[in-house]
């Protein structure tokens, strides 16, 4: 019998509320044991707020939203705009990846409009590989793991990469039946809304989910509310048809025809 865990790994506190949460939601109501990470403390939130007592406010919004969404939280390792591509933290991220075993993993798009995000998917993907590579050492004591493991990539903030080209779902997840509970959880991190609506225009956080949410829904064709998903390539990481996302979500999650022609077709 496979795994059935689920692992969101997000850039900074927040992140997986605004384009993840609605999948998570539904994985959990699927039956899998979902879990949450930041990789970031969220130490640069806030133009007024000291960045040590900014870690402790950010770190205990999130565990607030990891307990509504009904997932295992886990700590972060390093601060805002400190999330590079090292050793150090590859190795603590196989470590969490070893440790709770994920069918399915949750992270950022390859391109989107900040290296923290891609990063952060940089550093999942890699961590996801090096899970069964016993002789790469990672933060824990936990053994290598060779299971099957699925990435999908969310659709990045404003929906284009960082050059503004459009980014196209290969997959529609309907989250209209948990938006509310997502929609709470967001909630959970109040202190991040003057810092948005100063840095990023955003002149309410919530607002801007919900107009993400709907953007993507429309996108969909068919859905309210939905979130986008592109899965990664299967080599290194799983057999070439896994979709264990689709297996779960079964009618909530509608697969884009289109780019799925594309990409055969090689483009």
């Amino acid at each position: 019998m496979s795994e059935r865990n689920a692992i969101a790994i997000a850039a900074h506190p927040d992140d997986i509320e605004f384009c993840m949460g609605g999948t998570l939601l539904l994985l959990r109501q699927a039956g899998y044991a979902i879990h949450y990470l930041n990789i970031s403390t969220g130490s640069c939130g806030s133009e007024v707020i000291k960045a040590g007592a900014l870690r402790t406010i950010r770190r205990r919004e999130a565990k607030k939203a990891a307990a509504l969404l009904g997932a295992t939280y886990h700590e972060s390792r390093t601060d805002d705009l400190e999330i590079l591509y090292t050793v150090p933290l590859l190795r603590w991220l196989t470590g969490v990846i070893r440790t709770v075993r994920p069918t399915i993993i949750l992270t950022h798009s390859p391109q989107d409009y900040m290296e923290d995000h891609a990063t952060t998917c940089r550093l999942a993907v890699t961590a996801a590989f090096a899970r069964g590579a016993p002789n790469f050492k990672s933060g824990t004591r936990v053994p290598a793991w060779s299971g099957e493991t699925t990435v999908y990539h969310a659709m990045p903030h404003g929906l284009r990469d960082s050059l503004r080209r459009r980014i196209t779902a290969g997959a529609y997840v309907n989250t209209a039946a948990v938006h509310a509970t997502k929609r709470a959880a967001l909630t959970c991190h109040q202190s991040q809304q003057d810092w948005l609506k100063a840095t990023q225009g955003m002149n309410s956080y919530l607002q801007s989910m919900e107009d993400l949410s709907r953007a993507v829904g429309r996108l969909s064709g068919r859905f309210q509310h939905a979130e986008g998903w592109r899965r990664h390539s299967h080599l290194g990481f799983c057999a070439e048809q896994a979709d264990p996302l689709r297996e779960a979500l079964g009618r909530a999650c509608l697969i884009n025809r289109a780019y799925e022609r594309g990409l055969e077709r090689g483009e």
